[in-house]
């Protein structure tokens, strides 16, 4: 085996020009990690934010790693060697995983690359019955609606409140998924659709024929009506697009419901959320391949699946990112490796 091999990296901050296709080192499989020939890559926004040098953030929160830096969490790979210590998986195993995240989320999980080393603990199987594109778009998305509606799985801290994420009882409750077309809302509808839940997905009109596809029980098309403008006493807003404007979904809700925005930054409602009786939480991702191995099983027998919106070989990630700044994604866009 070479000691290098082919991966995306970038030698500065900037828009999607900035990431090379080029020679890197091969990272090594130290005791506990597993080195993983990498099949697929799933993209996720983390790795535009990243790429960008997380401007949105205040400057003292901005990353400011070495360079260069390989992006990405997301791979669906085989297992090519073995760190010491590692038991659960065997060379030539198809596997999955989510890497290093938020471990990693402002140095880069190094997973735009033919070859990365991961943690054996955030590694499960790939799902039988599905391709590594499917498997390498599911990680964080899949993880990020799991941790939020149906296992947090973790006792670390909470870097968005000082009181964990808790989810709630879905079935037979109304729950209220807004971004349901994108990669974490589309896999949410149907976790929650697997538990029991009256399903209400806010999308684009593009994402019509999907949704019905999904089950979903009511959809609206946010161009053409206000979900906070028709939706009231939902049990459970779940909105990936977060911020600011998650606060309009509040009246969407029942006195005891509750709101989980994805991205909790700039939420400045918290006061009228109490005076309505309304929980607001967030938490942020983690890596898990317990978690994974538990989702695997929904992905081999079809009750989840996952949808992609365009696929891109490694040396095109700069075309990917493009794709994804152009907006109105279906679900995940992916890397594919030789």
């Amino acid at each position: 085996m070479s000691d290098t091999m082919k991966a995306v990296r970038l030698h500065a901050f900037g828009g999607p020009d900035v990431l090379h296709y080029e020679d890197a080192p091969v990272p090594k499989a130290e005791s506990g990690e597993v080195l993983v020939r990498v099949h697929a890559v799933g993209l996720n926004p983390p790795d535009w934010y990243l790429r960008d040098g997380y401007r949105a953030l205040p400057p003292e929160w901005q990353p400011h790693p070495a360079f260069p830096l390989i992006l990405g969490s997301d791979i669906s790979g085989t297992v090519h060697q073995l760190g010491d210590g590692v038991t659960n998986v065997s060379v030539g195993d198809e596997v999955y995983a989510m890497v290093r995240f938020p471990a990693d989320a402002m140095r880069g999980g190094k997973a735009y690359a033919e070859y990365v080393s991961v943690p054996a603990s955030e590694l499960a199987l790939k799902p039988a019955g599905i391709g590594h594109v499917e498997a390498a778009a599911a990680p964080m998305s899949l993880l990020t609606a799991w941790q939020f509606l149906i296992d947090l799985g973790h006792e670390a801290p909470n870097p968005f409140q000082p009181f964990p994420h808790a989810p709630v009882p879905l079935a037979g409750r109304s729950v209220l998924i807004n971004g349901a077309g994108g990669g974490v809302g589309h896999l949410a509808v149907q976790l929650a659709r697997w538990q029991g839940a009256h399903v209400i997905a806010v999308a684009s009109g593009k994402n019509a024929a999907l949704m019905r596809d999904l089950g979903v029980d009511e959809f609206i098309d946010y161009t053409k009506a206000a979900a906070d403008e028709i939706v009231r006493d939902a049990d459970l807003v779940l909105d990936t697009v977060g911020g600011q404007a998650a606060a309009r979904f509040l009246k969407t809700l029942k006195r005891g419901g509750a709101l989980f925005p994805v991205f909790p930054l700039g939420f400045d409602a918290h006061d009228e959320a109490a005076r309505l009786g309304i929980t607001v939480s967030s938490t942020q991702v983690r890596s898990s391949g317990s978690q994974l191995a538990q989702a695997s099983r929904l992905l081999a027998d079809g009750t989840v699946r996952v949808v992609i919106d365009s696929t891109f070989p490694l040396a095109e990630a700069a075309r990917a990112h493009a794709r994804a700044e152009a907006g109105g994604i279906q679900g995940k866009i992916v890397l594919t490796v030789d």
